[in-house]
């Protein structure tokens, strides 16, 4: 039997983060599929095999758990560069579109079929069977809808494939995944965990352990709102939107696209133009660089407006908060309205992660913290170790 392997995947809506093994190995990959066919033009299999798999990925996938089975998709850049991308829609629920599974069963593939993986996992006639204890999350709206425990069932009850197509070092490569355990955590909470513990789920930040908390995490799909008190989440004020930046982002690429005649890939184009350290919200324009601080003001002062109009409600019904903190990608894009808003408005005690990494990982190193701490008492338990050798 495969050892089973670690993995804490976030299904963002701008990009899959990563983190396996002893966090020693991550993945980024920008949430965009496209339909394809079974053979697409490349210039030589030598050529290929020179290039980085994350910019080729080309796969079938076969899951139960898909509502579309058996279909081959271009993944990540390589999908941004077709003219079928399909991204996320605002108001789609994470836990129901077969992208979230796809985008996941590829991310596990892509990390199963490592060279330095083939002590971990057993490979016959390029079929490699991967066992995996997965940590991964869900927005606190579709959680307490319930809608995690049709998702993790979907997943837990089947075997996934995934073969690697015209993919550059792993062509003809097929990949059976199996979840041997799997966590699927509200969003609200898993930041929290990370604000406060480490990867061994030790207390790192006293100052914020005891304190009321709001958390606004700004996702591309969907805002969720959590309330920390005496160290839990407070379920019935915790609340999740159907509102995220992917809309705004969408509506800045069509105006860049009618006013300037560019055609940007994906929203991912879009958030480098608004959030790179030079030259920032500036395109090329034949040539030309092009400042449009026009279009990307105007459309994300009013979505700043919105998202600070849920911190005021929220903030009104926990009057005791100390300090409210703004994650997610889409507060590493807002972090200048939101700001310039506070400082005109309420006042209020708002934080920001000055490392970028650090808020758009948040998710993906606290559910790596949460699966890790899973496992190891997992392994502690005489009995359920018997049952699992």
């Amino acid at each position: 039997m495969s050892k089973s392997r670690i993995a804490a995947i976030d299904v963002g809506n701008d990009s899959i983060k990563a983190l396996f093994g002893k966090a020693d190995f991550e993945i980024n990959i920008p949430n965009v599929i496209a339909r394809d066919t079974e053979d697409r033009p490349v210039i030589g299999i030598e050529e290929l095999n020179d290039k980085d798999p994350l910019e080729g990925i080309h796969i079938r996938v076969h899951s139960p758990a898909l509502k579309e089975n058996n279909v081959i998709y271009r993944i990540g850049n390589l999908a941004a560069k077709s003219d079928n991308a399909t991204e996320l829609d605002p108001g789609s629920s994470k836990s129901e579109e077969d992208q979230t599974l796809v985008m996941l069963f590829a991310t596990l593939a892509l990390d199963a079929v490592r060279e330095e993986n083939k002590e971990a996992f057993k490979k016959t006639n390029n079929v490699i069977d991967a066992n995996y204890t997965l940590g991964t999350g869900l927005p606190l709206r579709e959680v307490k809808e319930g809608k995690d425990v049709g998702y993790r069932s979907r997943l837990l009850s089947s075997v996934h494939q995934v073969e690697f197509l015209v993919t550059p070092k792993y062509q003809g490569v097929k990949v059976n995944i199996k979840f041997d355990q799997l966590k699927v955590y509200p969003e609200g909470f898993a930041a929290y965990i990370n604000l406060v513990m480490d990867n061994n789920l030790n207390i790192i930040n006293r100052d914020l352990v005891d304190k009321r908390i709001i958390i606004q995490d700004i996702g591309g799909l969907s805002t969720d709102i959590a309330v920390i008190k005496n160290r839990n989440v407070d379920d019935d004020k915790a609340q999740g939107f159907n509102l995220g930046v992917s809309e705004s982002l969408e509506a800045i690429r069509e105006e860049i696209r009618t006013k300037h005649g560019v055609e940007l890939d994906s929203r991912r184009d879009v958030v480098e133009i608004l959030t790179k350290k030079q030259d920032r919200n500036h395109i090329m324009v034949k040539g030309s660089r092009t400042s449009v601080h026009d279009i990307t003001d105007r459309i994300l002062v009013e979505l700043a407006k919105k998202q600070y109009r849920h911190l005021r409600n929220v903030w009104q019904k926990n009057s005791q908060t100390e300090i409210a903190y703004f994650v997610g990608g889409g507060a590493m894009v807002l972090k200048d309205y939101l700001t310039t808003l506070n400082n005109n408005l309420d006042g209020y005690n708002i934080g920001f992660f000055e490392d970028e990494k650090e808020s758009i990982w948040m998710m993906a190193n606290a559910y790596y913290k949460l699966i890790a701490a899973f496992d190891r008492k997992n392994h502690k338990d005489p009995e359920k170790k018997a049952v699992k050798n």
